[in-house]
């Protein structure tokens, strides 16, 4: 089976395809899956959802059941234990056969809603952050003293690793309740040298 979610412009985008199920099975049973409700219906819980079962075939050619159309709004109605049921049709049966009713019902056996909370949840439930950076001075990057290395300490200019921290530590900062600064490095080579991180690229919040 496959979900779409029908766009504002009428389009169609594929949300979940099930898995494959029992071979030679009038009554197959889908395995339980997940999707975000940003993904299955943007947050709309009343946004069409256009559902197109298949009867599958080794060949690649796959037998078209039916379809029918739900929404997120008709799927919880499963939330409290009852089923929800749609008659899958198929149009071209619908046209031809005058006693016809359906190709199958599909039912909804189960829904549950997940809360997923944000970064900005974690923040006013007054969640603190501690913010700890490390970084490895593995060999193959090269010698700090050389211009070509990752680690390379421009005199005037931060390198990649520092862009990268001061990028994300001035946003993190404001939730770490102690800002500490000051440190140093070692590279992995087989030479003993050291290599510290100079301070003045850096702001003073943030220095290692």
């Amino acid at each position: 089976m496959e979900i779409y979610r029908v766009n504002d412009d009428a389009t169609m985008q594929l949300v979940y395809r099930t898995e494959v199920t029992v071979m030679n099975n009038l009554n197959p049973v889908w395995k339980t899956f997940k999707v975000s409700l940003n993904s299955l219906c943007s947050g709309d819980h009343d946004r069409k959802l256009q559902c197109t079962v298949w009867d599958w075939d080794s060949n690649g050619k796959h037998d078209y059941i039916g379809e029918f159309e739900a929404s997120f709004k008709e799927m919880r109605g499963a939330i409290d234990g009852r089923q929800v049921q749609w008659p899958c049709m198929n149009p071209k049966y619908r046209t031809k056969k005058k006693n016809y009713k359906n190709s199958g019902i599909v039912i909804l056996n189960q829904c549950k809603i997940i809360k997923m909370h944000s970064f900005l949840d974690y923040i006013m439930g007054g969640c603190q952050i501690q913010f700890t950076v490390a970084i490895d001075f593995t060999a193959s990057n090269g010698d700090p003293r050389n211009s070509c290395s990752l680690h390379y300490i421009h005199p005037f200019q931060p390198n990649e690793y520092l862009k990268a921290l001061v990028a994300v530590g001035e946003i993190c900062q404001d939730y770490d309740r102690w800002v500490r600064t000051g440190g140093a490095a070692r590279p992995a080579t087989v030479s003993d040298r050291r290599a510290g991180l100079s301070e003045s690229p850096l702001d003073s919040s943030l220095r290692l």
